[in-house]
């Protein structure tokens, strides 16, 4: 089992070079990504950042429009062009970038939520697809220095996944039905993908709140 202080110790090695790096964390839903993301950028302080894949969700109209409102958080219901883009002009450039951020009590991304200083060392970026073959995601591996693959225990996952869905206002039955529902369908997508990752993080503690 991977420890967290393991884990900060391969960050505090990307966050000591006198360039900017980007480090992913991939995973099914609800496997923990923010949880740690948001830990290793207060451990590292203002040398850090978090950037999520999810502030490229599409907005709901637009879901509605495509008519894959049912299927939100599959592959094709995210700008990913958009999201490689921004990975692109992370990892290369200097200059202060503002990225989007999702927020689950509206169930919208925001755009320019969240600013990434010239001085960030280490972009931390997490989401599920971070190391699919298709594209353009597979265009993300050349961009991103590391990506470490979340493989929490699957039951746990599971009722972590339906405490969030009821969290924001989902009934039991409506978070169960989610869950296992096109949660895991993008679970089991995103499964072999774990192959391409730097490391695999079998069942790492994480608080009860993970997201």
């Amino acid at each position: 089992m991977t420890s967290f202080d393991e884990l900060l110790d391969r960050a505090q090695e990307l966050a000591s070079t006198d360039r900017r790096t980007v480090l992913g964390i991939a995973g099914a839903p609800a496997s923990g990504k923010t949880t740690l993301a948001r830990r290793l950028a207060s451990a590292l302080g203002d040398r850090a950042a978090v950037v999520g894949m999810d502030g490229f969700h599409l907005a709901q109209v637009e879901l509605n429009r495509l008519g894959r409102t049912d299927r939100k958080g599959a592959p094709d219901t995210f700008d990913a062009h958009g999201y490689v883009h921004l990975v692109r002009r992370l990892a290369h450039g200097r200059e202060l970038v503002y990225a989007p951020e999702f927020r689950r009590e509206i169930e919208e991304p925001i755009a320019c939520a969240v600013p990434v200083p010239e001085s960030v060392r280490v972009v931390i970026t997490e989401g599920n697809y971070l190391l699919l073959d298709s594209q353009p995601w597979a265009e993300l591996r050349s961009l991103i220095e590391q990506v470490w693959y979340l493989r929490p225990d699957e039951n746990a996952r599971i009722e972590r996944l339906v405490t969030r869905h009821r969290r924001y206002g989902r009934s039991l039955v409506e978070a169960r039905q989610r869950a296992l529902g096109s949660d895991q369908r993008n679970a089991d997508l995103v499964a072999p993908s774990a192959i391409r990752a730097d490391l695999v993080v079998e069942d790492m503690e994480l608080p009860q709140f993970a997201v």
